[in-house]
C-alpha cells in the first residue's frame, strides 16, 4: 500500500507532469510519426509499386463501416492482403497482354445480384437486357462513379478468370503418371519385418538445443520462412475477488433473505424492510438488489446452472434455494411456480407451392397439389409414424429436411402463429396439417419440457476497492523492480508466475492466450522498445500484465518457440534412430529382431499406394518402399521409418497385370492435382518484394 499511498498524495503535481508530458509526447509523435515526419506517404510497395496511404485509408475506413463487425487492424490486414493479390495479379495479366471486351464485362456485372437482378435493367422476360443497362447509366450521370468502381472491379475479375483458365488448362496428367498410378495400386508385396520403435526410448533420454533447431530450420527454409517477430514474456497480475472479497458478497446475499431495519431521516423513526422471504412485490425487490434483471419466463431443468439444476427445480412454490455459485455471481433463487410444456420439440414436412415463401421448393406446384401431397405424406406418416424422418428428407422444402425435419425446442411465439397454436394446443405425438405463408406444413410433435419460474436475485463476484488496490500495488511493484533486475527472478521474489513467451508479428492483434491485445504488440515493435524494457499494461476485467520485450527475431524463420514443438520430435527420432540402428546387427532378420529385442512380424499384400502396416502401426511408405526394391529373400539395411527403424525382407513381389490403357488412373491423377492451380497466388507472394509500412500510419 506503500507505492499506492505515495502516488495518491503526489497525485495533483503528477497531473500536471503527466500533462507537460503528454503535450510533449504528442508534439513528437506528430514529428516522428504524424505529417511533420512521415518518413513514407505510401503505405507499402508491391515488387516496386506503391500503395498510396490515402487509397488504402479510404478502403480500411470503408470496410469498418461494412457492418461485418471487425476491428481496425482486421480490416487493415484484410485490405493489405487483397491489395498485394491485386498487385501481383495484374503484374501477371500485364505480361500476358490480357485484354477484357465489353460483352466479357456485361458477362462479370451481370453475375452480381446487384446489377443481374436489378428491375430496372429486366426486360418483360425478366431477362437481363443491356441496352436497359446502358440507357439507364447514360440518363443517370450522377451514377456513372457507381459504374466506374464496379467496371474496374469486373475486369480484374474478368481477366483473373482467362487467367485461372489458362493456368488450369496447362496442368497436364501424362499417361506415364496415369501408368505409375496404376503400379502404386495394383502391385503388391509380401514381407517380413523387424521394427524398433522411437518409443521404446524415453524422450527425457534425447535432448534438443535450440542451436540444433535452428540449424534443422535453416536447412527446411522454406517450411519456416516467417515475417520479423518479437518475442515477449511477461506476467498476469489478476485483478479477481480474494476470499473476503466472497465471503463480503455471500453475507450480502444472505442478509437480504430476511429483510433489515433502516432510518427514516424524513419520519425520524426505524422502518423494517421486507427481505426476500416476505417480499409482496417480487420483480421490484430483484431489480434492486440484483445486477442480472428479473426474468419473468419459464425456464426449463436444461437450462438452469448444471451444478443446482435438480435443487432449483424441485424448488416448492415460495421455497428459496441459496445462496449458490452461478458462474462469475453469487445468487438466491425464489421458486414462482410450475407449468407444463413451455418448450416444445417438433419436427415438419414443408410443402411449399408458387407464390408461397418457401426457401427452396423442389418441384414446382400450385396451392391445390402442394395440399393434396401434403395430406398424402399425412396419411403415410399416421400409417406409420416412424417414416417421418425419411419423408422429410425426400420432400420437405426446408433446411431442416437434412435432420429429418427436425426442428429442436422452441418458446411460444418463436415459430408463426398458426404453427405455434397447433403444437402448443396438442400433446406429444400428434400429426397434423396446418398451412402457414410458407406452404403446408405436416407436424409431428414430438417432446415438451416443463418449467420452473425463479426470481433470482445475482450479485456479481468482484474484486473489492481494497483488492484492487493490492492488485494494483503488486503490479506496479513488479513493473519498477523488474526494469532494473531479472525477470524471473523478480516475479518469483513476489510470488508471481512467468507465463512461456509470445511471438508476434508486426500486424497481429492476438497476444497468446490473453487474446486482443493489439497495444502490446504495438509497443514491441516501437522504435523506442529496446531489449529487455519492461512495461505494465492494463487490461479492463482482467488485471495487470507486465511485459518484457525479449528480443526480435529478423533471421527470416520462426522462432525457436514456435518452431520447437514442431521440429523437436523429428531432432528426436533422428537421434533416437542412431541409437536403434546399433543395436540391429545380425544375418538374418530373425537375429536382427532379436538383437533389438523384438519380434519378427508379417506384412502381406501392401500397396504403395496405401503403405500401411498391419497392428496400428500407420503408414510407413519409406518401409513399404525398400520392400519392393529389394529381390526375393533379401534383406535391407535399417531404414529410418515414422514410427521407428526398420529392417525388413523381401518375400515376394506380385506385379500387376499389364494394361494398354491408363485412361482410368490419369482421371484419378488429374483429380486430385486440380487444386493445384490454387497455389499460384502463394508461390507470386513468395518470389515478389513486398514492404509493409502500415506500422508507421500506426495501424
Amino acid at each position: 500500500m506503500a507505492v499506492l499511498a505515495k502516488i495518491r498524495q503526489r497525485s495533483a503535481l503528477l497531473i500536471g507532469v503527466i500533462a507537460l508530458a503528454l503535450l510533449a509526447f504528442i508534439i513528437q509523435d506528430l514529428f516522428t510519426r504524424g505529417t511533420f515526419g512521415q518518413s513514407s506517404k505510401d503505405v507499402g510497395s508491391i515488387d516496386g509499386k506503391d500503395i498510396s496511404f490515402e487509397d488504402f485509408r479510404v478502403k480500411v475506413s470503408n470496410l469498418e463501416k461494412s457492418g461485418q463487425g471487425i476491428t481496425s487492424t482486421e480490416a487493415a490486414n484484410r485490405v493489405w492482403d487483397q491489395e498485394v493479390s491485386i498487385a501481383l495479379l495484374s503484374s501477371q495479366f500485364e505480361k500476358l497482354g490480357l485484354r477484357v471486351g465489353e460483352k466479357h464485362l456485361i458477362e462479370v456485372l451481370k453475375a452480381d445480384p446487384n446489377i443481374g437482378k436489378a428491375p430496372m435493367f429486366l426486360n418483360a422476360a425478366g431477362m437481363f437486357d443491356v441496352a436497359k443497362f446502358k440507357d439507364y447509366f447514360k440518363s443517370n450521370p450522377e451514377a456513372a462513379q457507381y459504374l466506374a468502381d464496379k467496371e474496374k472491379d469486373a475486369e480484374l475479375n474478368a481477366k483473373f478468370q482467362i487467367y485461372s483458365t489458362l493456368v488450369k488448362s496447362a496442368l497436364y496428367t501424362t499417361a506415364s503418371e496415369g501408368k505409375l498410378k496404376y503400379e502404386m495400386e495394383a502391385n503388391k508385396v509380401n514381407f517380413s519385418y523387424a521394427a524398433a520403435l522411437y518409443s521404446s526410448i524415453k524422450d527425457s533420454e534425447v535432448k534438443i538445443s535450440d542451436s540444433e533447431i535452428v540449424d534443422y530450420m535453416k536447412k527446411n527454409e522454406k517450411k519456416f520462412k516467417a515475417d520479423a517477430t518479437r518475442e515477449i514474456q511477461y506476467v498476469l497480475v489478476e485483478d479477481k475477488p480474494s476470499k473476503e472479497d466472497e465471503a463480503e458478497i455471500k453475507a450480502k446475499m444472505n442478509a437480504l433473505l430476511s429483510g433489515s431495519v433502516v432510518y427514516n431521516a424524513k419520519t425520524g423513526k426505524n422502518d423494517t424492510l421486507p427481505g426476500f422471504k416476505n417480499a409482496t412485490n417480487i420483480a421490484e425487490f430483484v431489480n434492486a438488489n440484483s445486477d442480472v434483471p428479473y426474468d419473468s419466463t419459464y425456464v426449463p431443468k436444461n437450462a438452469l446452472p448444471a451444478v443446482d439444476a435438480d435443487k432449483l427445480f424441485s424448488l416448492p412454490a415460495g421455497a428459496i434455494y441459496g445462496p449458490y455459485v452461478y458462474g462469475k455471481y453469487y445468487a438466491i433463487s425464489k421458486s414462482l411456480g410450475f407449468k407444463a410444456g413451455v418448450n416444445a420439440k417438433a419436427s415438419h414436412i414443408l410443402i411449399g407451392y408458387e407464390g408461397s415463401q418457401a426457401a427452396s421448393q423442389r418441384e414446382k406446384r400450385t396451392k391445390e397439389e402442394a395440399k393434396a401431397k401434403a395430406e398424402e405424406i399425412l396419411a403415410q406418416v399416421q400409417a406409420n409414424p416412424d417414416s417421418f424422418m425419411m419423408l422429410a428428407f425426400t420432400n420437405s422444402d426446408d433446411g431442416s429436411a437434412q435432420q429429418g425435419g427436425d426442428l429442436g425446442y422452441f418458446g411460444p411465439n418463436q415459430m408463426v402463429k398458426p404453427f405455434n397454436d397447433f403444437v402448443f394446443n396438442n400433446g406429444i405425438g400428434k400429426i397434423g396439417i396446418v398451412e402457414t405463408q410458407f406452404g403446408f406444413h405436416v407436424i409431428k410433435i414430438t417432446d415438451k419440457q416443463d418449467g420452473i419460474r425463479l426470481a433470482t436475485i445475482a450479485q456479481k463476484i468482484e474484486p473489492s476497492e481494497a483488492t484492487s488496490d493490492k492488485v494494483f500495488t503488486l503490479a506496479t511493484k513488479f513493473e519498477m523492480e523488474a526494469a532494473d533486475k531479472d525477470f524471473a527472478a523478480t516475479a518469483k521474489e513476489l510470488g508471481l508466475k512467468v507465463a512461456p513467451p509470445v511471438s508476434v508479428k508486426a500486424m497481429d492483434e492476438q497476444f497468446g492466450p490473453l487474446g486482443n491485445q493489439r497495444n502490446i504488440v504495438r509497443w514491441a515493435f516501437d522504435k523506442e522498445t529496446g531489449k529487455n524494457d519492461v512495461k505494465r499494461f492494463e487490461i479492463a476485467n482482467v488485471g495487470h500484465v507486465i511485459a518484457q520485450y525479449k528480443g526480435e527475431n529478423e533471421s527470416g524463420l520462426v522462432s525457436v518457440t514456435l518452431a520447437r514443438p514442431y521440429v523437436e520430435p523429428i531432432l528426436k527420432n533422428k537421434k533416437k534412430a542412431e541409437i536403434l540402428k546399433a543395436k540391429m546387427t545380425g544375418s538374418s532378420i530373425e537375429a536382427i529382431a532379436k538383437s533389438a529385442g523384438v519380434a519378427v512380424q508379417q506384412a502381406s499384400n501392401v500397396t504403395m499406394d496405401n503403405p500401411v502396416l498391419p497392428g496400428g502401426v500407420g503408414q510407413e511408405p519409406k518401409v513399404v518402399g525398400n520392400a519392393f526394391a529389394l529381390a526375393a529373400n533379401k534383406i535391407s539395411a535399417p531404414i529410418e521409418g515414422n514410427t521407428g527403424v526398420y529392417v525388413v525382407k523381401n518375400i515376394s513381389t506380385v506385379k500387376a497385370p499389364a494394361l494398354t490403357n491408363h485412361a482410368e488412373y490419369v482421371a484419378k491423377v488429374k483429380a486430385q492435382s486440380a487444386s493445384d492451380a490454387s497455389r499460384i497466388l502463394p508461390a507470386l507472394k513468395n518470389n515478389a518484394k513486398i514492404e509493409d509500412n502500415r506500422l508507421q500510419f500506426n495501424y
